[in-house]
């Protein structure tokens, strides 16, 4: 039976200690070695994006070296030639069992996306297993709608939606998703919570949406794991995730809890995993996927094992040296070894 991969939204601070647990949560249900695929889509209009996606490389390559990641950066820019609709560039993307997209414009990563070869890889590979980690423009951009930032926040327009890439309604759920929930960049002056729009243009657009459409609101260097074959939600990072469904009191969830995904709407499963998929990428998925099962893959690494890791690196963090090494040596009693390297912690068996 073919089980779909976990979704990770984040608000923001997803190279951070706290914002970047969810890699940690995604990888641990992931074959080792990793195959991590990192897309410059969302930011492929800078002239920099081969440098923004790679800084998220060189810190996935030390965030996750426990698993064994095998990192491609994907530059998939834009449509045409060497982009989101060719088969050479989007080769990693089709053998990634952990894909990233992170921060740029949410309305730019929709055009070059929708109907996209790109897209349509995405949601296949969702399906075949592979978890997504989105953050900040990425997550605005799967929405059913799209929040345009830039275009209202700098621009000047109106407040409206634009449609997103809807990638939640393959699961039968239908919601927007808002990053960057509790900003403050602004001060004292200027609200720019509700991912810089402030509170009362946020007003204005909650009323253009249809009554059924839920609202997850994603606070900075938080997230959310949505897990569809437990349908559940678990809260990742520093604060908390809200939801907001029609008329009913907004819920918080803070960091460390799970809440069901029926809060979210009502989850369910395409009848066959490759309903509505493009015939030609499901083939050639499943061709890749039979040649990635063929190779010998390292045993993972125990959940227990991991757990204890992320407690001593928050030991760490704040510096409390007795704590952490008691946890060195509960991983040592599991059988793995920690060594302290200038890149983090790096495990081995023992």
């Amino acid at each position: 039976m073919v089980r779909p991969g976990n979704v990770a939204l984040i608000g923001s601070g997803e190279t951070a200690a706290r914002g970047g647990q969810a890699f940690d949560l995604l990888a641990r249900h992931l074959p080792v070695p990793l195959r991590v695929g990192v897309m410059e889509t969302p930011a492929g209009f800078e002239i920099n994006s081969a440098q923004v996606a790679g800084r998220v490389v060189e810190y996935l390559r030390k965030r996750l070296q426990n698993f064994q990641p095998n990192i491609d950066l994907i530059p998939a820019r834009r449509r045409g030639p060497g982009g989101t609709d060719d088969w050479d560039t989007l080769a990693p993307l089709m053998a990634a069992n952990l894909v990233f997209m992170g921060p740029g414009s949410p309305t730019y990563t929709v055009r070059q996306l929708k109907d996209s070869l790109a897209w349509e890889i995405l949601r296949a590979r969702l399906r075949m297993g592979a978890s997504i980690a989105l953050a900040s423009a990425a997550t605005v951009a799967v929405g059913a709608l799209a929040l345009p930032v830039y275009e209202i926040f700098k621009v000047g327009e109106d407040p409206h939606w634009k449609p997103g890439l809807n990638l939640l309604a393959d699961f039968g759920l239908n919601c927007v998703i808002v990053p960057h929930w509790n900003n403050t960049e602004g001060g004292s002056e200027v609200d720019t919570g509700r991912c810089f729009i402030g509170l009362e243009r946020f007003e204005t657009l909650r009323e253009l949406l249809p009554p059924e459409m839920t609202v997850v609101g994603i606070d900075e260097h938080s997230g959310v794991i949505l897990d569809f074959n437990a349908q559940t939600c678990r809260v990742t990072g520093r604060d908390g995730v809200h939801i907001l469904r029609g008329d009913n009191e907004p819920l918080l969830f803070c960091s460390g809890e799970t809440f069901s995904m029926s809060l979210i709407g009502n989850c369910r499963f395409p009848e066959r995993p490759e309903d509505g998929i493009d015939p030609r990428v499901w083939d050639a998925l499943q061709a890749v996927e039979a040649d990635v099962l063929n190779q010998s893959i390292a045993a993972p690494v125990p959940e227990e094992v991991e757990r204890l890791l992320l407690e001593r690196q928050s030991a760490r963090e704040r510096r409390d040296w007795k704590e952490s090494d008691r946890l060195r040596d509960a991983v040592g009693n599991l059988g793995w070894k920690i060594t302290d390297t200038p890149d983090g912690q790096k495990l081995d068996p023992a």
